[in-house]
C-alpha cells in the first residue's frame, strides 16, 4: 500500500513537472509573439517619425539656409554638431544596380573635389555603383594620400545612401576580374551633359559591368543640366565631403588661434614653382629662374603647352600676381596694415627675397607652420593635400578671401564661401591691374588714380550670387559651376 502511494506520488510530480513545462512554453512563446507586435508598431511608428527627421537631413533639395552640414564643421556651433551626429543616416536607396563606376581622379585637391562632385551625380543619374575614388598619386605633388586619409569616408558614404550606392571596394568576384585588367577604361568627353552619359556611357557600362574613369576634371558642363543633378553636386561638395578629424580638429585650432587676435584675411599666393613653370609666368624673376622654370616644364610630358609668350600671357591677365604685385593692390584697397594676413600657399618660388616688399606692408603675417607645433603638423607635412585641406578650412572662415589667381582653389573656395552667405572674397581683374601696375611703376599714374582703378575693378566683382555667364559653344569660358552654384542659392541671385 505504501508502495503504491509512493509510486502515485511520483507519476503526480512527473505531471506536475509536465504541466510547468508545458506552461513555460506557452508563456515563453506568449511573450514572443507580444515581442513582434511591439517590434511591428515601433516600426511602424518609426516610419513616420523617421520621415520627419530625414526632413531637416541635408538634400539634393535643401537650401544654403536649412543644410545643417558644411564641409567644414568649424562652421556650425558647438551645439549644434552634437544634434545632428545624433540623426540617422538616410534610408538606402534600392534600385536596379546597372553596374560600377571606378574613378582616377587628376590634379590638386580642389579639382579632384569638384571631379568627386560630379562623379556622384553621374552614378545617381545611370544607377551606377559608384567605388570610392582613387585621388592622383603621379601630379607634381607625388602625394601618396588615399581618399581616406583625406576626406571622413563613411560620412561620405552614409550621407549618401539616399541617392547612391558607394562601396569603398569592388564585390569580391568583380575585384578580381579589375585586377586582371579584365575592366573597360577611358576619360568621358569634357563639359558634357547628361544625354552624352545616358546614351554613350550607360550602354558600355552595361556591356562591360565595371567602367572606370581614368580621368575625371571638369567632365560634366556648367549648364543645361537637371536641377537635381546641380543640386546634387552641391550636396556632395557642402555636405558629403567632410574632412578627417584630424584636418578638422587642427582647422579649428588654426581659426581659434587667429581668431583670439582678432579679425583675419587669407591670402591664397598662388607664387609657387609649379604655378610659374606650369604657366610659363615668370615676371620679376632672374634669368636663371625663368631657365629653370622652363626646364621644369618640359619634364612634364602632361603640361602640354611648352613654348609661352610669359609677357604677354601677364598682359592677358593669365598670371598670378607676385608678391610684389599683390601688397600694391592691397595698399590700393586700404587693407589695414595690422590686419592678420594667414598665407594659404605652399613655398613661394624665390623664398624671403620674393616676399620682402610683401613683408615691410604688411608685418602681420602668418603660416600654418607657425602656428602650429612641429609634432602637430608631422603627420600631414609631406602630404600636400592634407596641407591644403587644412588651409581651404581656414580660407572659408576668413573675414576676407584673396586670392591671386584663379585657379581650382580660388574658384572652389569661392563658391563655397558664396554658399555659405557671400562671405567677402576680393576677386581680381588681373588684365586691368596689371596694366595699371606697369603705369604706377613707369610713373604715368599717381597713386591716387592707381588706387582708384583698383578700387572700382574690383567693386563689381565680389563673390555676391550672381547669375553664371553661359557660353554655349565655348563651355570653358563659361563661369565655373563650383565658382558660383548660382542653382543651390535660390532666392538669393541677382
Amino acid at each position: 500500500m505504501e508502495s503504491q502511494q509512493r509510486a502515485a506520488g511520483k507519476t503526480g510530480l512527473k505531471h506536475s513537472a509536465g504541466r510547468s513545462r508545458k506552461n513555460l512554453w506557452i508563456v515563453r512563446a506568449t511573450t514572443t509573439i507580444l515581442l513582434w507586435t511591439c517590434v511591428v508598431q515601433l516600426t511602424a511608428l518609426g516610419d513616420v517619425w523617421g520621415s520627419r527627421l530625414l526632413r531637416v537631413w541635408p538634400s539634393c533639395l535643401t537650401s544654403p539656409g536649412s543644410s545643417p552640414v558644411s564641409s567644414s564643421s568649424s562652421t556650425l556651433p558647438a551645439g549644434n554638431k552634437e544634434k545632428f551626429v545624433l540623426l540617422p543616416p538616410p534610408p538606402k536607396r534600392i534600385y536596379k544596380n546597372n553596374g560600377y563606376l571606378m574613378v582616377s581622379c587628376n590634379g590638386g585637391l580642389n579639382q579632384m573635389r569638384a571631379a568627386i562632385c560630379d562623379m556622384v551625380a553621374i552614378a545617381r543619374y545611370l544607377n551606377l555603383t559608384l567605388i570610392v575614388p582613387e585621388l592622383d598619386k603621379t601630379s607634381f605633388w607625388a602625394d601618396p594620400s588615399d581618399f581616406q586619409d583625406i576626406f571622413d569616408v563613411d560620412h561620405f558614404i552614409t550621407s549618401l545612401r539616399d541617392e547612391v550606392r558607394i562601396l569603398k571596394e569592388l564585390p569580391p568576384r568583380l575585384k578580381i576580374k579589375a585586377q586582371m585588367g579584365m575592366i573597360h577604361s577611358m576619360p568621358p568627353v569634357s563639359w558634357s551633359n547628361m544625354s552624352y552619359y545616358l546614351n554613350q556611357i550607360l550602354p558600355l557600362v552595361k556591356k562591360h559591368k565595371i567602367l572606370h574613369f581614368n580621368k575625371s576634371d571638369a567632365r560634366l558642363a556648367n549648364n543645361d543640366l537637371p536641377l537635381e543633378v546641380q543640386m546634387l553636386r552641391c550636396r556632395v561638395n557642402y555636405s558629403a565631403l567632410k574632412f578627417t578629424q584630424q584636418i578638422e580638429d587642427l582647422g579649428r585650432k588654426v581659426i581659434s588661434i587667429l581668431r583670439q587676435k582678432g579679425p583675419f584675411l587669407v591670402l591664397h599666393l598662388r607664387y609657387e614653382m609649379d604655378m610659374l613653370a606650369f604657366s610659363g609666368c615668370t615676371h620679376g624673376c632672374e634669368d636663371k629662374e625663368a631657365k629653370e622654370l622652363t626646364r621644369m616644364r618640359y619634364a612634364y610630358p602632361w603640361w602640354k603647352e611648352k613654348v609661352i609668350d610669359s609677357v604677354q600671357k601677364r598682359k592677358d591677365g593669365l598670371c598670378p600676381l607676385t608678391p610684389e604685385e599683390t601688397a600694391l593692390v592691397l595698399r590700393a584697397l586700404d587693407i589695414d596694415r595690422n590686419l592678420q594676413i594667414y598665407i594659404a600657399a605652399g613655398e613661394i618660388y624665390g623664398g624671403e627675397k620674393r616676399m620682402r616688399r610683401l613683408l615691410s606692408f604688411y608685418p602681420n603675417m602668418v603660416r600654418k607652420e607657425a602656428l602650429l607645433g612641429p609634432s602637430e603638423l608631422m603627420p600631414i607635412r609631406n602630404h600636400s593635400t592634407q596641407m591644403a585641406a587644412l588651409d581651404y578650412m581656414v580660407s572659408l572662415e576668413s573675414d576676407i578671401f584673396f586670392p591671386t589667381y584663379d585657379g581650382n582653389m580660388a574658384k572652389v573656395v569661392e563658391g563655397h564661401r558664396r554658399y555659405l552667405g557671400s562671405r567677402r572674397t576680393i576677386i581680381l581683374d588681373r588684365r586691368t591691374l596689371v596694366d595699371a601696375i606697369d603705369k604706377l611703376e613707369d610713373g604715368s599714374l599717381s597713386w591716387e588714380e592707381f588706387s582708384d582703378q583698383v578700387k572700382a575693378a574690383a567693386a563689381n566683382r565680389a563673390a555676391a550670387p550672381l547669375r553664371r555667364v553661359v557660353i554655349p559653344s565655348r563651355p570653358k569660358e563659361e563661369d565655373y559651376f563650383y565658382a558660383n552654384p548660382q542653382e543651390c542659392l535660390l532666392d538669393s541671385i541677382r
